[in-house]
């Protein structure tokens, strides 16, 4: 296969009119790439010149490192496959044993949907808590998660700390298009290990959660009235369906976190729960934090608890931090949202937000140069989800090669709302970044090798700061150096250690503004100095 055929292959959703351009491109990376991409300390090539477009294509290639190193692993598809069948197993064994709580959804029809690294298959029990819960949402559909905490006696992995309980807490919300809450489990245990209790939940109609609200009489049988009146913010008259709606998400987010904050002595509601074996409070509530940190860094936010969000969830996020007073940070992966244009440019899911996205807690986002595919940098110009020079109503419009893209891209979709409101926040854009490099998923679709190490070292700081209220952690989100801790092909922890400069993006700025130690604030809106002021 040469340059051109590979190219075409990897990026076939590029239009036709440019496959010309694209084997050109790629003869150009063949004959004067170099072997790896530049690091930051080479001077930057100029836009339509063949180091230019070399580097592109490696960056693109790049964008393939996790699923390639994945499939090099001779163990790596047998395990999944092994973990993806037992998984598959126990949630048909559920369903069998709920059988008016039907889950039509891809991690309950398609084996592996929702499996994650099996690199991690024995975290729980060895390095860390993991307890499975189930509760009903506001509408009376079963949402399933899992709760992770430190292990009695634990050491923190990275400074050999021992850590003492009570921890502060933190609710991951997935993305969307059937997205599984088993995609994040990583995250949960990444942050588990560092004294943080955790709470991962597939949202009503993704994952293992059900697909149908129970409203009627009878609260053990789904009901919904299709020629019934649409409930506020549904966009049909079956609440929840179709699962992917903002509405949704932000039902069941709302729920999660009530859930989570839940106790023996103010359980959880529960409603429509009828006959189905559900947890009446979350069975790891004496393991979080409950008092109140009344110098938050945003007056009246005491509830030491954080939201990330991946995809929709990002923007649910962004949403929420504005509107639930519960929430002390956020994380937004792939996107921190703030505009209607960045909000609209989430196409997965249906009707809108409840409304304005309001910038009100301190917030990290950490975001892509991709989409679910790489493209050339010519179509990098209006959004990683919708690659130019594809617009409204499919004109096309002829590629500039002599004009690098917007380097404010990503600021502009939150970050800059962000610190025009004057509330701490930091953007970091990983280098070959894909829209799944935040998800543990089999070797399918692009995501770079170190993407999930970024993202994972950017908010265990962005947490340690911003919930734990650690001094010392604006210095970590400031290093020039990442080291993670994470299992290597043979399941076994190891540390890492690389450079920052050479893992951020070299088309799209990240930067940060936030107080330091003292009351000094920082800033820096383009680290890497890609172009942005």
């Amino acid at each position: 296969m040469n340059a051109g055929q590979w190219l075409h292959a990897r990026f076939g959703r590029i239009r036709s009119g440019r496959v010309v351009l694209l084997n050109v491109l790629a003869l150009v990376a063949v004959v004067v790439a170099p072997q790896s991409v530049a690091s930051a300390s080479s001077p930057a090539p100029k836009p339509g010149t063949p180091a230019y477009m070399a580097r592109d294509v490696q960056n693109m290639e790049a964008a393939f490192g996790r699923p390639l190193s994945q499939l090099e692993n001779p163990d790596y598809l047998p395990e999944f496959s092994q973990e993806a069948l037992s998984l598959y197993t126990s949630q048909l064994e559920t369903q069998l044993q709920n059988p008016t709580r039907p889950s039509f959804t891809g991690g309950s029809i398609l084996p592996g949907d929702a499996a994650g690294n099996p690199d991690r298959e024995h975290w729980a029990g060895t390095r860390g808590l993991e307890q499975p819960v189930v509760f009903t949402a506001g509408d009376g559909a079963s949402l399933r998660g899992d709760v992770f905490a430190p292990l009695p006696g634990a050491h923190d992995p990275y400074t050999g700390v021992a850590l003492h309980g009570p921890y502060p807490g933190v609710v991951i919300v997935t993305g969307s298009i059937q997205a599984s809450a088993g995609s994040y489990t990583w995250l949960a245990e990444d942050l588990a290990e560092r004294g943080y209790v955790v709470m991962t939940f597939d949202v009503q109609g993704q994952g293992s959660s059900e697909t149908l609200p129970h409203q009627g009489q009878d609260p053990n049988l789904p009901s919904c009235n299709p020629v019934g009146p649409q409930g506020a913010g549904q966009v049909t008259s079956c609440d929840g369906v179709p699962s992917e709606q903002n509405q949704n998400f932000v039902d069941s987010t709302e729920n999660a976190i009530s859930f989570f904050l839940s106790t023996p002595s103010a359980p959880y509601a529960n409603p429509d729960a009828g006959s189905l074996k559900v947890n009446a409070y979350n069975p790891l509530w004496a393991l979080f934090n409950r008092s109140h940190y009344t110098a938050s860094y945003t007056p009246g936010r005491t509830t030491r608890l954080a939201l990330i969000g991946h995809s929709t969830g990002a923007v649910i996020a962004s949403y929420l931090q504005g509107v639930d007073p519960r929430i002390e940070t956020v994380v937004a992966l792939d996107k921190l949202t703030a505009t209607p244009n960045a909000i609209a440019d989430d196409q997965a899911v249906l009707g809108s937000l409840p409304g304005p996205v309001v910038p009100k807690v301190p917030a990290l986002a950490v975001q892509s140069e991709y989409g679910f595919e790489p493209q050339p940098y010519f179509e990098a110009n209006c959004s990683s989800l919708e690659p130019c020079p594809a617009a409204p109503g499919g004109s096309l419009t002829a590629p500039n090669l002599d004009a690098a893209p917007n380097p404010n891209r990503e600021e502009l979709t939150g970050f800059d709302a962000w610190k025009s409101a004057g509330i701490d926040s930091m953007i970091n854009v990983p280098r070959a970044s894909t829209h799944l490099i935040y998800t543990d998923t089999p070797p399918v679709l692009p995501a770079s090798l170190d993407g999930q190490a970024m993202a994972s070292y950017y908010t265990q700081a962005w947490l340690a700061k911003y919930l734990k209220h650690d001094p010392s952690a604006g210095h970590a989100l400031l290093s020039p150096t990442i080291r993670y801790i994470g299992p290597n092909q043979d399941g076994k922890w190891a540390a890492e250690s690389f450079s920052r400069d050479d893992h951020l993006s070299f088309y799209f700025c990240s930067g940060y503004e936030f107080n330091l130690p003292g009351g000094k604030k920082s800033t820096n809106v383009d680290v890497t100095h890609d172009g942005c002021s």
